[in-house]
């Protein structure tokens, strides 16, 4: 049976993240756990989040989760949403500058207030609500949903990768970011798949059946 981990440390939207993948996969085992060992048993593993930085790195070490997510980003078909996203690389301005768990080469950093156009008002942070999302290259994720289809944020920071060929889709939010980072199994994004409707039930869809092969 096709098993998939949702990692609980205490700050995420688990409930969510699970009733969408009992929606998208009836016939998946669908665990959300704290358990090291049950995570690097599972077939592929979901590493949501919402909240500070510090607080998540913190609650991984506590766990004994750090090593299990290092691992399994590695090796299975592994999706970090939201704050699992951000985790993923080396560090965090949040909280004065936070070590992360360094999986990825880049830092996440917070948007600013000031518009680039100055007849234009300041930025609303956290950005949140409905924006488009580009793909920025063929990935077996994106299959199935059209460029320019819509995706739920929710978020202050967002991520600045040191290669950027890891960037799998952009959005704009005064200027373009990062929403998207995909490197061989693993894929992470910055929006919410399970709170955005039809294209993101079809992504998790997709990530329910990738055999971890990005193209």
């Amino acid at each position: 049976m096709n098993s998939v981990a949702i990692v609980d440390y205490g700050m995420g939207n688990l409930r969510s993240v699970s009733k969408a993948l009992e929606c998208v996969a009836p016939d998946a085992r669908v665990l959300v756990t704290s358990d090291p060992q049950q995570i690097l048993e599972a077939d592929r593993v979901i590493f949501p989040g919402v909240g500070a930085i510090h607080d998540c790195i913190a609650e991984l070490s506590t766990r004994g989760l750090t090593a299990a997510i290092r691992a399994c980003a590695a090796d299975r078909p592994f999706l970090g949403i939201c704050l699992g996203m951000q985790a993923l690389f080396d560090f965090s301005d949040e909280n004065g500058g936070t070590q992360a768990l360094g999986i990825l080469p880049g830092r996440v950093v917070r948007f600013s207030a000031s518009s680039l156009d100055g007849d234009n008002p300041p930025l609303k942070i956290p950005h949140m609500g409905w924006n488009h999302v580009q793909p920025q290259r063929v990935h077996p994720l994106w299959h199935g949903i059209p460029p320019d289809s819509r995706f739920y944020f929710v978020h202050s920071y967002y991520a600045q990768p040191a290669d950027l060929g890891l960037v799998a889709a952009t959005t704009s939010y005064n200027a373009p970011f990062a929403c998207a980072v995909a490197r061989g199994n693993l894929f992470a994004v910055q929006f919410h798949p399970e709170k955005s409707q039809r294209a993101g039930l079809t992504l998790l869809t997709n990530f329910m059946t990738w055999n971890g092969e990005c193209p």
